[in-house]
């Protein structure tokens, strides 16, 4: 069995309210997963939540790696997901979350600079899943269940990719947040047929709203 057909054997579409998530078991390869598990990342607090760019963490080897080896399949889902927006792309963010067992990020739809927002799961065995909802304030809740190495991948809309994610209350949740990002918000507006400078001034504002009041627009 190739590689994309063992890669593809383990893809799980799931549909949220005309909302299309790719859903993948045993994304990373092992040895990947291996090295991510293994980092000896700090203690947080309860109520914290800790962003690690890969520079921080990990060897400038093992980062080329981890480009070489999931870029080209992240562009591939991208074509599934939203083919116009491809031709946006111009660089990929890698980093690793840690979430506070008691922390709580508000529900967002992700900033309009994402052709393709992902998240692999990481540690412990068990954990709170990411969430989606039809609406900002919540209705119909669908959890993504939290198992390691498990990934969730889709390509935000604007006002409509309403998700969020939690500690479960009792460990810190770690996983890798993966995402093809691009400098072209316009053409991105002008995809999703929606206002540009109203995602402009949410784009701009929502870093600062979230971080004195802890929610978003």
């Amino acid at each position: 069995m190739s590689k994309i057909q063992n890669f593809l054997k383990h893809l799980i579409i799931f549909i949220v309210d005309n909302m299309n998530l790719k859903i993948y078991d045993n994304f990373l390869i092992k040895d990947d997963f291996n090295i991510l598990e293994s980092i000896n990342l700090p203690s947080i607090k309860p109520n914290e939540l800790r962003i690690f760019n890969f520079s921080e963490i990990l060897s400038e080897k093992i980062v080329k790696r981890f480009y070489e080896n999931y870029q080209k399949k992240a562009l591939d889902i991208l074509k599934e997901l939203c083919p116009e927006k491809v031709n946006l792309y111009d660089y990929t963010e890698f980093h690793l979350i840690l979430t506070g067992k008691n922390y709580k990020f508000p529900i967002h739809d992700d900033t309009p600079n994402k052709l393709l927002s992902g998240v692999i799961y990481i540690n412990p065995e068990k954990n709170s899943g990411t969430s989606f909802y039809d609406t900002k304030e919540g209705l119909n809740k669908n959890e993504i269940q939290w198992k390691k190495n498990r990934a969730v991948f889709f390509s935000r809309i604007e006002r409509k990719t309403w998700h969020s994610y939690e500690g479960d209350g009792m460990n810190t949740r770690i996983a890798l947040v993966f995402n093809l990002m691009t400098n072209d918000i316009k053409s991105v507006c002008k995809i999703e047929k929606k206002n540009f400078f109203y995602s402009f001034i949410r784009f701009k504002l929502n870093p600062y709203i979230y971080r004195y009041l802890n929610k978003t627009i």
